[in-house]
């Protein structure tokens, strides 16, 4: 048996067992996976070492690779079942020394097999980190050669921030959109061959970002003042209108502002759906000199098991540079504040989610599936083409929406979003049916269609006829309880498998679980009642066993609608009681029984063997590609071995076509009652 586990920081690893793709504008938060196998049909044991992680939450997940899947609804496929015990071993570095920006702090490697470790705390509104290493000396007085990782060594190699120094010359390292409120790990190793100690100074230092509002922003159009530059201010005041030259030297001040706050509010909706709505109106802003920036929070611990939306639309009407485009970033943990000068989507140690809209293409959306617990920012920004001046004056708006569901699109009419929990997480994925595939059931590679959709509702629909001729035997031989189950049996079989069918090809009398289960009641119940009938008891223990076992199923069904015995323990009960009655009247009349021959030839012997090329097919043949024929093929199956294994009529009872045969038209009748009268 091989076992995939995959590792993965910050969302649940991307597991879909279905096989079916991404839409073409989803995309997967960067994932750091592991993957190891376990091939061994006995206990085995495995070791991963993750040196330095990265803070924050991690997800294991295991993976069997799946095997040509039966329908498990009715449980006769046995699943391949495996244990999985993850043990997790944590050892910390105590001691660890910390950085303070703006100086120069003396550290030693001890020697090249023990690296040295630092970190240093990043502030909210950090727009650029410089770390700098100078004063590297050997013990022995020689020039030292070092290695520096800045962030967890767990990151993809093209995230990592690298730098080689080697001797007296001071190297430094500028980072950009650092992430906020959180720890910055350093590690320093020597690639020195001799076991000898490396002295150092490392010096770090932060240009802090200056937060301004969308309300304030001032150019020649607006007239509003500043309400206020702290991390705390929303934009939502003004002051009355002012002179033109106030307005040009407050337009001149916010150019030292580094981004323009957006307020947003969470609002969540229910279990994985979460909906941001923006204070000022869902239309922003959007301007040239410095970036819109829009905080969406996903850091409760359960946001991470849906998907997340951003669609952005572009007013045109309001953008006056016809070639300008509104350039937008979607990142986690740190926000890109530099838009107009890289264009790249990009922080220090992860990639974003690039968005733009323009006069040409005025909508744009992304989803990223299984986002990240964390913080996450939406920065904007006007981009012209031959440079920022022509930009100054201009102004775009811009319409978000953002918000976060169990699944995209609801997995539209071809698919069921379904919510799983696992040791208390909760994540969504959409069940698709009809073919189709994708991971919103959008994929129609491999779809149905509509005729496809509209033969396979038919046949599972029209096949539940086949229950008329049991009907009339059971009618013409007097069995009219067995009768009614029939009919109810074929009623609800013909609606359900009607209600199940996705796309077009659907029709719904009542609601969709009432309908399945009065399926799966008729369908064990007519099992029940025929052998129970085939055993010709006493009606008496006959009807009561009818009652009684009805109540039972009832109960089982509604404990576990899909377990296995649900149908498997009535047969086997009935079967012993049908038995045992036919043992009995054997002993009895000291003949076998039944006693005809033509009764096992003609009748016995076709109703077991359709019942038991019924069972094989319902068992052994049904998967998902062939569901619709096989189960059409059961349904006939069943339906035929009951009209041949109902026993006969009780031979005092004739047809119901001369129980009531009359001699004439009319009748003469006597009455011998006494009248008696009162004389007065």
């Amino acid at each position: 048996m091989e076992v995939t586990v995959h590792f993965r920081y910050g969302a649940p690893p991307v597991i879909n067992p279905l096989g079916t793709r991404f839409p073409a504008n989803a995309t997967v938060h960067p994932s750091y996976n592991i993957s190891i196998t376990l091939s061994s049909a006995v206990q085995n044991t495995t070791f991963v070492n993750v040196t330095s992680p990265a803070a924050g939450d991690w997800f294991i997940a295991a993976h069997l690779p799946e095997a040509a899947g039966r329908i498990e609804v009715k449980g006769f496929s046995t699943p391949c079942t495996y244990m999985f015990q993850a043990d997790m071993f944590v050892l910390r570095l105590t001691d660890m020394p910390v950085l303070e920006p703006g100086v120069a702090m003396p550290q030693t490697i001890i020697s090249p097999a023990k690296p040295l470790h630092v970190k240093i705390f990043v502030p909210k509104y950090t727009a650029r980190m410089w770390f700098e290493l100078r004063s590297c000396m050997t013990s022995e007085q020689k020039a030292c050669t070092v290695r520096v990782v800045l962030g967890s060594i767990t990151l993809p190699q093209s995230f990592q921030r690298i730098i080689t120094c080697t001797g007296n010359v001071n190297c430094s390292l500028g980072l950009d959109s650092l992430p906020w409120e959180k720890w910055l790990q350093i590690m320093v190793e020597s690639l020195g061959t001799a076991n000898a100690s490396v002295s150092m100074e490392m010096l770090t230092s932060f240009a802090d970002c200056r937060p301004g509002s969308t309300s304030s922003f001032l150019n020649f159009s607006l007239n509003q003042s500043q309400p206020g530059s702290g991390p705390g201010s929303a934009g939502t005041g003004g002051s009355p209108t002012q002179s033109p030259g106030t307005a040009l030297r407050n337009a001149s001040d916010q150019r030292s502002f580094c981004l323009q706050n957006q307020p947003v509010v969470r609002e969540d909706l229910d279990v994985v759906s979460v909906r941001y709505r923006l204070l000022n109106g869902p239309t922003v802003p959007v301007y040239s000199i410095s970036p819109t920036l829009l905080l969406l929070n996903l850091n409760t611990g359960m946001d991470s098991g849906g998907s997340l939306v951003v669609n952005l639309l572009l007013n045109k009407t309001s953008l006056s540079q016809a070639n300008a485009t509104v350039v937008a970033c979607l990142s986690a943990a740190s926000p890109v504040l530099s838009l107009n000068t890289t264009r790249k989507c990009s922080t220090a140690f992860f990639q974003g989610y690039p968005l733009s809209v323009s006069t040409s293409s005025a909508e744009a959306m992304v989803i990223v599936l299984y986002p990240q617990t964390d913080d996450w920012f939406l920065s904007l920004q006007l981009i012209c083409p031959k440079g920022q001046g022509e930009c100054n004056t201009a102004e775009a708006k811009v319409t978000i929406i953002a918000y976060l569901t169990p699944c995209f699109n609801d997995c539209g009419p071809y698919g069921q979003c379904s919510l799983l929990r696992r040791h208390g997480y909760l994540y969504a994925g959409c069940s698709c049916k009809a073919g189709w595939s994708g991971w919103s059931c959008t994929d129609d590679t491999k779809a149905q269609s509509v005729g496809a959709q509209n033969l396979a509702t038919l046949l599972l629909t029209l096949s539940n006829l086949m229950f008329l001729p049991a009907i009339a035997v059971a009618v013409y031989r007097y069995y009219l309880v067995e009768a009614s189950v029939y009919t109810y049996t074929m009623f609800f079989s013909t609606f359900y498998h009607a209600c199940d069918q996705p796309g077009v090809a659907v029709m719904c009398i009542m609601d969709y679980d009432t309908l399945q289960y009065c399926d799966f009641l008729g369908s064990v119940v007519s099992i029940w009642v025929t052998i129970l009938c085939m055993s010709r008891v006493k009606k008496i223990l006959k009807y009561v066993l009818f009652v009684l076992g009805t109540l039972l199923i009832a109960m089982s069904l509604q404990l576990d609608r899909r377990g296995v015995w649900n149908m498997m323990g009535p047969c086997l009960f009935a079967l012993v009681i049908m038995i045992a009655a036919w043992v009995y009247h054997g002993v009895k009349r000291r003949h076998c029984y039944p006693s005809s021959w033509k009764r096992w030839v003609f009748y016995l012997l076709p109703g077991i063997t359709l019942a038991f090329i019924a069972i094989s097919v319902y068992a052994f043949m049904e998967t998902n590609e062939n569901y619709y024929y096989t189960h059409s093929i059961w349904h006939v199956l069943v339906a035929g071995s009951v009209a041949f294994l109902l026993p006969p009529r009780d031979k005092h009872k004739k047809p119901w076509a001369w129980s009531q045969k009359l001699t004439c038209r009319y009748q003469i009748c006597q009455n011998d009652r006494e009248e008696l009268y009162a004389v007065t």
